[in-house]
């Protein structure tokens, strides 16, 4: 194959960004064309003169904001002294990830291209902006943008005479080999912290905390488990403030792990070392060497995961099953996604479930391709809900365990949350690998400035890292807009707030959703839903007042499905009645907050 002619950087926080990146460099090989995939930050961004054609892959987080791993890239791509024809010798193009339900949709695609344009990159066709909100996911805008991206890259980059497309259902070489030991020298992740005291803890080196306490704090009886979590943190060089989040990275359950051996034909005890083919692959470094085939999959392989269409298309290549090959080269298809979605994507099939489903497939694959076929456990975020100033030495998590059921037979759970659940340290010592990073939120450091914190349900647990923290610092300028189901059901930390209350260091605004009945003329008593919104729209007055004449800062956090934006609309909705402002107006007095930071949120999916 020809020296590398095409670089792929991606910038992925989740990891779809990078499984994009990955499909790239496959169907680069299958052109032989030579290609090199990397996150951007792993790139030295300096080189980026003297490449002739590089292919960009970004998701959009947060608020418009670039993924952790592109963070030291969009600072120098945008130092306004870059000469603007540094990049006149490069052919580029953009690929987007984002999610439309969000105003800053695939913000940071837009902004590069414009960017590259700008330092006399030539692009070779528009940005492409995929869509999680699409029936079929990105993939709807990636397939037709892909075909059009290869027309044009093989014009410059024509195959070598003689040799044509590698065919989808030939695979291609794996990225590692697995170089099985003699004996079963099993490889246990130790639980005692060998942390670097250079630095603080990471996710190359977690700390392995203990747990102290894992209680359920929503009643027995309510529909959802959520728990209170804490860890014990000290000496561990961690410190964190309100706003930040901890990432905890999960564990497959023992039955999973069982049941993906049995189907695979591993031996889970037996060892290997890794070997990458390519002298420029590095081996994961989370995986030790040796290694187990038990602490592979238990620690490191995602088999609980819904799998990506790459998964099919590279399972297809390795099946020696006729009926099951024809399926996986239909659902790695362009023309079947629709029959991938309502296979997978619909229900949640995990790629455990889909192995099960193709067992012919499943027993001859070789171990060598197994970290190309899976990918890694990505580390799960939690708001910190607790201050160091009120608690020294512990950091505490609000966890809403996620189990819900599709047309399958067993229900979906999700990994990080049950297996946390499942934790109990009142059995035996149990450690939690752990590290803290700076959130989306951050708060005013400027004394007597009031907050607004509007959080319901699990939203309300950076606020509480928040209010201990500034009732600490003697700051009583505190309003909180709860909201739940029902007061005995599901009021996290009800007692804390009323103490609070007392003290006077907190205004505390209700609503509980499911207490609220009303009587409409001859008709039966009826549930009327009461949310944040609404009791944000009955205390205008209080909320403009203090954004506009006191200074203070909003915040929102919680589920993105429609919160948000009802909650958004209900201070448009106040701005325009109780500060006297027109539609636009209030549109343009939301967009100032946000500029300065005094209008935040942070929601999950």
């Amino acid at each position: 194959m020809a020296g590398p002619r095409l670089l792929v950087l991606f910038g992925s926080q989740t990891g779809t960004a990078e499984d994009v990146a990955e499909r790239l460099g496959r169907e680069a090989q299958r052109r032989r064309l030579g290609c090199r995939v990397l996150a951007l930050d792993a790139y030295p961004v300096v080189n980026l003169i003297n490449e002739p054609l590089v292919i960009f892959v970004c998701a959009t987080t947060g608020q418009g904001e670039p993924p952790d791993n592109m963070k030291n890239f969009w600072r120098f791509i945008f130092r306004k002294n870059l000469p603007l024809t540094s990049l006149c010798q490069m052919d580029f193009a953009v690929l987007g990830l984002g999610d439309s339900s969000y105003t800053k949709f695939n913000f940071v695609a837009k902004k590069l291209h414009r960017r590259l344009l700008q330092l006399g990159g030539t692009a070779l066709l528009p940005a492409c902006l995929g869509d999680d909100q699409h029936d079929l996911g990105p993939d709807a805008a990636i397939d037709p943008w892909l075909q059009d991206l290869w027309e044009k890259v093989l014009r410059l980059h024509p195959t070598p005479s003689g040799l044509g497309v590698i065919p989808p259902g030939v695979p291609l070489p794996s990225k590692f080999t697995l170089q099985f030991l003699q004996g079963a020298l099993r490889t246990e992740e130790p639980c005692v912290n060998t942390r670097d005291p250079q630095g603080p803890p990471s996710e190359l080196q977690p700390f392995l905390a203990p747990m102290v306490s894992n209680q359920r704090v929503t009643s027995p009886s309510h529909f959802q488990d959520v728990r209170l979590i804490e860890f014990d943190i000290a000496g561990s060089g961690i410190s964190f403030a309100a706003g930040d989040v901890v990432l905890i990275r999960p564990e497959n359950s023992a039955d999973h792990v069982q049941q993906f051996c049995q189907v695979l034909g591993l031996d889970p005890d037996q060892c290997f070392i890794l070997r990458p083919r390519d002298p420029d692959t590095s081996c994961p470094v989370q995986l030790p060497q040796p290694c187990s085939i038990q602490h592979l999959v238990s620690r490191y392989l995602d088999i609980a995961s819904v799998p990506r269409r790459s998964f099919f298309e590279l399972l297809a290549g390795l099946s020696p099953n006729k009926l099951e090959r024809e399926k996986l080269l239909e659902f790695s298809s362009a023309q079947g996604q629709e029959a991938l979605y309502d296979y997978s994507n619909r229900p949640r099939r995990t790629i455990l479930e889909v192995l099960c489903d193709f067992p012919h497939t499943a027993g001859a694959v070789p171990p060598n391709y197994l970290l190309d076929l899976i990918p890694l456990i990505r580390p799960r975020a939690f708001s910190v809900a607790s201050s160091l100033l009120a608690l020294p030495g512990r950091l505490q998590v609000l966890v809403a365990v996620v189990q819900y059921w599709t047309r399958l037979k067993e229900p979906r759970r999700g990994l990080c949350s049950c297996w946390l659940a499942s934790l109990d340290p009142e059995q035996g010592p149990v450690h939690v690998p752990l590290w803290v990073r700076p959130g989306s939120l951050t708060f005013p450091k400027t004394p007597g400035t009031p907050v607004v914190m509007v959080g319901p349900g699990t939203g309300v647990a950076p606020f509480r890292a928040a209010i201990q923290e500034r009732v600490a610092q003697g700051e009583t300028g505190n309003v909180l807009f709860f909201g739940c189901r029902q007061q005995d059901q599901d009021f996290y930390w009800e007692a804390e707030w009323r103490q609070l209350e007392r003290q006077g260091c907190l205004t505390l605004v209700t609503a509980f959703s499911r207490e609220q009945v009303c009587t409409l003329g001859p008709l039966p008593p009826q549930e009327q839903k009461v949310y944040v919104q609404h009791r944000l729209k009955e205390l205008g007055a209080l909320v403009w007042g203090l954004l506009d004449h006191h200074g203070a800062h909003f915040y929102l956090a919680g589920n993105a499905k429609t919160m948000p934006a009802d909650v958004t609309k209900a201070l448009t909705s106040i701005f325009q009645e109780h500060g006297g402002l027109s539609g636009t107006e209030a549109a343009s007095y939301l967009a100032r907050l946000q500029h300065m930071l005094r209008f935040q949120t942070e929601t999950w999916a």
